[in-house]
């Protein structure tokens, strides 16, 4: 997209979202490196005000006019410009869900559960913070630094970040019980965290500090074997992934040998530009190379066969570019996690906290330390256990080097269980509203988290090649969606094609559900003839309209679904 064009559509966005208070917004800018120093030069002799650097992705961060802003959008020499976006936790905040037991698709913890912990793997949660005075954790928080400006404290005054770093690393020490089938605990409960705050009390941020924080997990791999960020934040997506500052530096990271596990948002039930919901998978979790999870109600039992998408949980396929996301789903209704006492989350909703008589014996009905919370935010985190345990069964290439990240995406998507072809309305407990469930590849990726079977698997993806999520495009001469090829910025033959190890029928099968006579034929999922259609995301009404420029989207609520 040429940068002109780029730059109306972000002017746009800024009109429609939140407008800049005093004629005044934060702005991330990169002029070519030959204007550098003349590019900082001209900006504070126009009275722009130099916040901080962002080295990760070659830019800076000023407080200037809107006017200026407008002004930089037609600058030749400016290479990036982007509003500094306010990001989110990606919390939705019943029946108590342990999450763990389904990802495993096991009801006793035996077999990869025993084998495989995390040991010796860290998982940098880039979040609101995590408290670490709790037995769950240990002391395996092994660093920990605030990007909050104005706060250094790194402790989780939200409540969110500590909830992910349970679902991730929680040893259920706090929940153990010989009369109770399951304890409260993480995927791999064994490894170590790295604690990066860059949302405050009331779980925001910006895109500045979230790339600040990415920076320093690269910076600190080595020295705390980091193998896996969690992302359990985002913000709608403004522009194509290949400008967006964020997904500039999720891709540094994965670079770098890390993975990077992104939340899809919980957008899911907005229609607010007629697409059902469809289109609303939020940033960075719109990047191809990241690991996008979307959230699943596994209906707290052990067995898949009840599994169902939530409706909250965001679509692809990604606005602008048309990726296919999310990449998976993973349990994330109502889960189980550890509770920060006092934080505002606590404080909102002590209607959240789990009875100790549901984890404990010999207790009371008083509040114990566990809290529910549902959303993608608690999805990413089962993935994100889940590399760690397999970053810790390939072993250590080198000091601080891991299996690629894009052989454990590829290993977690082929080995994803397949969930059914479904399509039905189905009444939110929370809203009372009605909403229709429909598994498809833009609500539920390959599949549903199964860590045994990912565990098991020995593929190793092609040196040199990306396991980058494929764009989708619509075929005029046969009235057909298909998969690839790309607009030249994924790679996608040889990899996601037809025939291979990574083909389609083995990531996304070929049994009528995500087969080309299934999802992708006249009369499937993305037909013409069906209720989403194709003016929803490709025609011009649809997601290149300004209609689907919406608020913020993602939000806090209590309940998650039935």
């Amino acid at each position: 997209m040429p940068f002109k064009v780029l730059a109306s559509l972000l002017l746009a966005c800024v009109a429609v979202g939140q407008p800049p208070s005093n004629d005044s917004m934060r702005v991330i800018v990169r002029f070519k490196q030959s204007f550098k120093t003349m590019g900082h030069q001209s900006l504070s002799r126009r009275g722009a005000q130099h916040k901080t650097e962002l080295p990760l992705i070659g830019a800076s961060v000023y407080e200037m006019s809107v006017e200026e802003y407008r002004r930089l959008a037609t600058d030749p020499e400016v290479e990036l410009l982007a509003p500094d976006m306010p990001v989110t936790a990606t919390a939705f905040s019943g029946t108590l869900d342990y999450g763990w037991v389904t990802a495993f698709n096991q009801t006793q913890p035996t077999g990869y559960v025993n084998q495989y912990k995390g040991r010796g793997v860290a998982v940098a949660v880039i979040d609101s913070g995590v408290t670490p005075d709790n037995d769950d954790l240990e002391d395996r928080v092994v660093y920990a630094q605030s990007f909050v400006p104005g706060d250094n404290s790194s402790e989780d005054k939200f409540g969110h970040g500590s909830h992910v770093a349970g679902i991730i690393a929680g040893n259920g020490s706090s929940s153990t019980g010989s009369n109770f089938k399951y304890t409260i605990r993480g995927i791999a409960p064994r490894a170590n965290i790295v604690n990066l705050r860059v949302l405050d009390e009331n779980g925001s941020g910006k895109d500045s500090t979230v790339i600040m924080a990415i920076e320093r997990a690269i910076a600190l791999k080595s020295a705390y074997k980091i193998g896996v960020i969690n992302l359990s934040l985002g913000r709608r997506v403004i522009m194509n992934y290949a400008n967006d500052p964020l997904c500039q530096a999720v891709e540094k990271a994965w670079k770098a040998g890390i993975v990077v596990v992104v939340a899809a948002g919980n957008d899911g039930r907005n229609n607010a530009a007629s697409t059902s919901g469809y289109g609303t998978v939020s940033s960075p979790g719109n990047d191809p190379y990241v690991i996008t999870v979307g959230a699943l109600n596994t209906k707290a039992t052990a067995s898949r066969s009840d599994d169902v998408i939530t409706t909250y949980s965001s679509k692809g396929p990604s606005i602008f570019d048309h990726v296919v996301k999310p990449d998976l789903v993973a349990a994330g209704n109502r889960i189980a996690s550890l509770r920060v006492d006092g934080s505002t989350l606590d404080n909102l909703y002590g209607g959240n906290r789990v009875v100790r008589s549901s984890y404990a014996i010999g207790a009371s009905h008083s509040s114990g330390g566990y809290f529910q919370l549902s959303g993608t935010s608690m999805s990413a985190p089962m993935v994100a256990g889940a590399a760690a345990l397999m970053i810790e069964q390939a072993g250590f290439l080198a000091p601080g080097q891991f299996i690629s990240p894009d052989t454990i995406k590829g290993r977690l998507m082929k080995t994803a269980a397949r969930l059914p072809l479904i399509n039905y309305p189905i009444t939110a407990a929370d809203t009372g509203a009605t909403y229709n469930l429909q598994n498809d590849i833009f609500t539920v990726g390959a599949g549903s988290l199964d860590v045994a079977k990912a565990l098991g698997n020995t593929d190793i993806f092609p040196q040199g090649q990306l396991a980058s999520s494929p764009i989708v495009y619509y075929d005029t001469a046969t009235k057909r969606f298909r998969i690839g090829p790309s607009n030249g910025s994924v790679a996608i033959n040889g990899v996601w094609g037809d025939n291979g190890l990574w083909g389609d029928t083995s990531v996304w099968g070929d049994n009528g559900v995500w087969g080309v006579n299934g999802l992708w034929g006249d009369s499937g999922v993305w037909g013409d003839g069906t209720s989403v259609g194709y003016n929803a995301i490709w025609g011009a009404n649809g997601l290149w309209g300004d209609s689907a420029v919406t608020g913020e989207s993602i939000a806090i609520s209590i309940n998650g679904e039935n």
